[in-house]
């Protein structure tokens, strides 16, 4: 993480009059970093001030702040050169709620602005605060790593806390690259980690791109096992991957991609509605249950007026039902709900319906037929099936009429988009997501197994079992 977070400052770096400021919000014993850090553990706080006391002059050690950085920045107004961090994984803020939503409340004012992630895991509030503390680019900019599971990469649908605090550092430009690191390299969990390089100074052959290195098969297997850590990293593996970072070149290991290639519209696309219409037993004993038709006997006020209302109520339903039963519009099936809806008003003529009322026998005296019309609003609109409702991803950049009409209409060509769906931030049909899938990008085909070879193992099973129930049979 140190190497990615310094390649291309070494020369700067290598002057004695350099001063640099390094800052850890997650430092735990102060292993990673020896300058700035919080922990809201007293036993690792005194040891990681300790340590400071130790290696430094003592003055470092004052910059060791215990509490959480949340909810009690050590070191507020404060902006770092560089940052580095490994936040907890899946640790839960809930303990800070309402000290986080209130500065997320407080939008750039504040250190959470792009978005809070679900509550059980605080890994992007940890890299918020740190893009917080970022030196302005004028003055020098700054440099992160951080490692972290795979959940920040692809957790949370378009319009979801996840997705707007990616779409937040993507559309900002402050993404330089992310390195997929092989699993079981910590002590307590074998989950596949990610180190993430931003920075608020991209050279000019960074800036509007992301590396992505698959450095998954970059380890070598212990010796000894430490609880959950059952490979490492070489010496000469981390040189491999920092020049592979700094070399900025695509290989069978590195892919390289501008930062709209993980932004996508998820869009709604509507069916119509088309039902056919009959009043049967079945259909009867279903409006029964519908909740605008059981609302008519319930109570709803106090005292006599209440006993009215539902004797009322109850007198209504006898109504309808009777009607129906009689079978006004004998058994004939409706493939028009227009057609169907004056059978309705002619029979129930002179009844004071209210609108909920009419729509629950409406749900209930109607099924759903692909022969049937196509179900149309007052404005002679088609109104949309919910069951038929899909979504669609349709990459940023393209026009997602020109998506729906290539990849949609030529399988179902009565579909449209729900223009009502529409991007918080831009306006646009559609709601933006982000998201960095890895398997996608460095998926490898893996043909399966001739069948041939699969016969022949099914086979020698087969002989091996059969040779042990012979076995036990005596």
């Amino acid at each position: 993480m140190a190497n990615l977070m310094l390649t291309g400052d070494e020369d700067m770096l290598a002057h004695n009059s350099i001063v640099k400021k390094v800052y850890d919000p997650a430092c735990g014993t102060g292993g990673m970093l020896t300058v700035s850090a919080i922990n809201p553990n007293d036993e690792t706080y005194a040891v990681c001030k300790s340590d400071m006391l130790i290696k430094g002059d003592g003055r470092d050690a004052d910059t060791i702040k215990p509490d959480s950085s949340f909810s009690r920045d050590g070191h507020p107004n404060m902006t770092f050169d560089y940052m580095i961090s490994n936040p907890p994984y899946g640790k839960s803020w809930k303990k800070g709620a309402d000290f986080i939503r209130a500065e997320h409340a407080r939008g750039s004012a504040g250190r959470f602005e792009a978005g809070l992630p679900r509550i059980s895991d605080g890994q992007l509030l940890f890299l918020q605060h740190m893009l917080s503390k970022q030196v302005p680019p004028e003055e020098g900019g700054s440099r992160i790593a951080i490692v972290m599971n795979g959940s920040p990469l692809f957790t949370g649908d378009a319009g979801s806390g996840e997705s707007e605090i990616r779409r937040w550092i993507l559309e900002n430009d402050w993404l330089e690259g992310i390195v997929a690191l092989p699993d079981q390299l910590f002590y307590n969990t074998g989950i596949s980690t990610y180190i993430w390089v931003l920075s608020n100074r991209k050279e000019e052959r960074r800036k509007g791109k992301v590396q992505l290195i698959d450095a998954t098969g970059c380890y070598v297997k212990m010796r000894k096992s430490l609880g959950d850590k059952r490979h490492e990293i070489t010496d000469e593996q981390i040189q491999e991957i920092t020049r592979l970072f700094r070399t900025f070149a695509e290989s069978e290991h590195v892919k390289i991609f501008d930062t709209t290639d993980f932004g996508y519209r998820k869009i709604t696309v509507e069916r119509p509605l088309r039902l056919n219409f009959a009043i049967t037993p079945e259909r009867i004993a279903r409006l029964r249950s519908e909740r605008a038709f059981v609302n008519l006997a319930t109570t709803r006020k106090k005292g006599e007026a209440g006993l009215v209302e539902v004797a009322e109520g109850k007198r209504l339903q006898r109504e309808i039902l009777a009607l129906l039963l009689q079978g006004m519009a004998g058994d004939q099936v409706y493939l028009n709900r227009e057609a169907f809806e004056r059978v309705l008003a002619a029979g129930f003529e002179g009844m004071n319906l209210r609108s909920p009322v009419r729509r629950a026998i409406l749900s209930a005296l109607g099924k759903r037929d692909e022969n049937a019309s196509v179900c149309v609003d007052a404005k002679g609109q088609p109104d949309p099936d919910p069951d038929l409702r899909d979504t669609e991803n349709v990459p940023l950049g393209e026009s997602v009429y020109d998506y729906v009409e290539r990849e949609v209409k030529p399988h179902v060509p009565d579909a449209w988009i729900d223009e009502s769906v529409v991007d918080a931030k831009d306006g646009g049909v559609g709601r933006v997501g982000y998201e960095i899938n890895f398997n996608r990008y460095f998926y490898t085909y893996t043909p399966p197994r001739p069948l041939v070879e699969n016969e022949a193992e099914i086979k020698s099973l087969e002989a091996e079992i059969l040779g042990m129930v012979r076995e036990m049979m005596g």
